[in-house]
């Protein structure tokens, strides 16, 4: 997956927020959004050598221009795209909101209801924390763990939290059919080094403090005592999980039990009970991840006193359904999961958030915006509004060619034998391609919306997502599945051996049908390859053609594949993204080498692109610089401190301008096209390179 990246259509304008002059996108077939090739050439900063900084070399002028929102963490290309993609959602629910009605029965009624529930903020100030008494009243009224272990089961399709996760996805042991995965859970705080690593310790001290002001908001009583507890009892949960570097080893994820053998195993919770609440009481079979965080975990639930256990659950509550109650519930929330957190000194305006809490918004970086949408609906009316058919044609031919030069690369390398290598070919011709948005749309026939119910319709809007889930479990693998909606600025390397391109990442700089070859090759045509080289990377290695969990390499071929890893995660150890903290290659090993293979396969399917030709030289660039650029203009942004901190230490992508230079200087072909010398900053020697596509 791509992670921060981001984008839409023709004629989208940028919203009022948004801080950086950027240029209209194009009418159609008008020409490219940057004339005359596709490339801003006003955002570079010819000062800076491209040896030295590559990424600042491109990006710098517009960088230095750039002013981040009070209401983001950062300023980038992607979220420009998302700026003028979130226009055009407003227009599309704005529209449908005008016309809805109190309960419509259509699908652009049902979306405009939603919204206008979350519009009425005179409502939602009278209601308070009311909206949410049953589950508060639920969580008060449980008199033993049996019944708080039903209510976590509760968190598959309501506001409830848990300590253990359920997902519903494809069974890596028989790919045929579903499987019940369980992993470890129970940590608010973006990852377990938020509580454990003294250099955070300010964040998990107010981190305590927003405890105690939404229990207080609630009406929980002892708010004080409590949000210390809670604080105790998670920093014990985080002890016991499993570091996100763990969590990379599929194998070691795969642990098949039925719910006896669970209970046998990780005594101390009980399971029928969570099993029951999560209405998977009939399943015999759960896949357990992180296998030696599960007796841990259960232990600590069973030595909390049931006080702290009700405490943390109506806490879990409250935080979820914040975004939803009245204004000091999510003035709280931002305080902290955004001020301090992330550095943002102002909340988005509340028409943003609307559009975020019908069409869902980045899951990545706030899980809670994707809880209890209207996601697929929205995405339905907005593909149908500002997708192109033909783009949908172009990104097709572009995979089919980026797939082609994939595919000469396994044949040419010299480090894998002849067995491993059959392997990879015949992985790699099982991959489809998915372009715009699902051939099959989702049905909200049954959902009931209501335009003065914002929280009845996450509940239900939640429950209908989990049930969907749930009956699709019993039968055969749906192989058109969809993981990400329409309106999301990302793509990703799938379950089902599928590379998915929803629509709004298919504009322009990313892709733009008006610009030059090599632009689009260094634009889409690498992020192409990033998502194919994740069915073969560190990870995807470990699962076969028919995406069964299985290490098809051979001994002398892995070994040979983590030498020449270990030389990139080398090269990424050193990088400081923020002082005194630096990248983990382990954990951001798989995103490393995507982006390092994305580029070497998109730059042999440009110069394949050219018959032979020699490619022409435009605006004074050659076609690899002109690859290049677009390159690095992709991934152009900057961030706050605290947003970069968070990213490196919890998340699998490095920071941006590392995604550039890391890679750039592992590409023979960059040295040439730009006159590299030894003396410049990011040169290393020919033989220290990492090669690996």
């Amino acid at each position: 997956m791509l992670g921060a990246h981001c984008v839409i259509a023709a004629g989208a304008l940028l919203s009022a927020s948004a801080a950086v002059a950027a240029p209209m996108v194009p009418a159609a077939f008008g020409g490219p959004l940057y004339p005359p090739v596709g490339l801003d050439m006003s955002a570079m900063d010819s000062s800076v050598n491209p040896g030295d900084d590559f990424f600042q070399h491109c990006n710098g002028a517009w960088i230095a221009r750039s002013t981040i929102p009070p209401d983001r963490p950062y300023m980038t290309e992607s979220q420009l795209m998302r700026e003028r993609t979130e226009a055009q959602l407003r227009t599309i629910i704005e529209q449908a909101a005008a016309s809805a009605g109190h309960e419509p029965t259509s699908l652009e009624g049902k979306v405009g209801a939603f919204y206008n529930s979350f519009m009425d903020e005179k409502r939602l100030e009278a209601l308070g924390a009311r909206p949410i008494a049953p589950e508060l009243s639920a969580i008060r009224s449980a008199r033993s763990r049996e019944q708080l272990a039903t209510l976590m089961g509760h968190s598959t399709a309501g506001f409830e939290g848990t300590f253990f996760r359920v997902s519903i996805d494809v069974d890596l042991k028989d790919t045929a059919h579903y499987a019940i995965y369980l992993q470890q859970s129970g940590l608010t705080l973006p990852d377990r080094d938020y509580y454990l690593k003294p250099e955070l310790a300010d964040k998990k001290r107010l981190f305590g403090d927003y405890i105690e002001r939404l229990l207080t908001l609630s009406g929980w009583p002892a708010a004080h005592e409590r949000a210390a507890e809670i604080v105790a009892l998670e920093t014990r949960i985080a002890q016991a999980s499993w570091t996100k570097t763990e969590q990379r080893d599929l194998s070691k994820l795969y642990n098949p039990y039925t719910p006896a053998q669970l209970s046998a195993f990780a005594p101390g919770f009980p399971w029928q009970a969570f099993l029951k609440g999560a209405g998977l009481s009939a399943r015999n079979r759960i896949v357990v991840g992180e296998k030696s965080a599960f007796p841990r975990i259960t232990r600590i639930f069973a030595d909390t006193s049931l006080d702290t256990l009700k405490a943390w659950l109506a806490f879990s509550v409250v935080e979820t359904a914040s975004p939803y109650l009245s204004r000091s519930f999510g003035d709280a929330r931002f305080g902290f999961r955004d001020h301090v957190l992330l550095g943002i000194s102002e909340r988005h305006a509340r028409w943003k958030e609307g559009i975020n809490a019908v069409s869902g918004g980045d899951c990545a970086a706030d899980p809670a915006s994707c809880f209890g949408t209207l996601d697929w609906a929205v995405g339905r009316l907005y593909t149908a509004r500002y997708f192109r058919a033909d783009t949908k044609a172009a990104i097709e031919s572009l995979v089919t060619e980026i797939i082609r030069a994939f595919r000469g690369r396994i044949e040419r390398l010299d480090w894998m034998g002849e067995a491993t290598r059959a392997e990879a070919l015949r992985k790699l011709d099982s991959y489809v391609v998915k372009v715009g948005y699902p051939e099959t749309p989702r049905d909200y026939t049954g959902v009931i919306v209501r335009d003065n119910d914002l929280v009845g319709n996450v509940r239900r809007a939640a429950a209908a997502e989990y049930a969907f889930l749930l009956r699709r479990s019993d039968g055969p693998v749906d192989k058109g599945n969809w993981d990400m909606t329409p309106q999301t600025v990302d793509a990703y390397n799938g379950s089902l051996r599928d590379i998915v391109f929803p629509a709004a990442i298919l504009q322009a700089p990313d892709f733009d049908a008006n610009a030059d070859a090599a632009v689009n090759f260094g634009g889409i045509g690498a992020i192409i390859g990033h998502e194919l080289t994740h069915g073969f990377d560190d990870q995807g290695r470990t699962l076969d053609a028919s995406g069964a969990l299985r290490d098809w390499w051979t001994e002398a071929d892995a070994g040979s594949f983590k030498a020449r890893a270990a030389v990139l995660g080398s090269q990424y150890a050193a990088f400081e993204p923020v002082p005194g903290l630096h990248i983990n290659p382990e954990l951001t090993m798989g995103e490393n080498i995507a982006d390092l293979g994305g580029a070497v396969i998109a730059l042999d399917a440009y110069h394949a692109s050219l018959n032979n030709e020699p490619a022409p030289v435009i605006d004074g660039l050659t076609g690899d610089q002109r690859f290049f650029l677009s390159f690095a203009q992709i991934w152009r942004g900057t961030a706050r401190d605290d947003y970069i901190r968070q990213l490196t230490v919890s998340n699998a992508h490095t920071y941006r301008s590392f995604r550039v230079n890391g890679v750039v200087r592992n590409i023979d072909a960059w040295y040439q096209a730009f006159g590299v010398q030894p003396t410049d900053n990011l040169y290393i020697d020919p033989a220290a390179r990492a090669r690996i596509w």
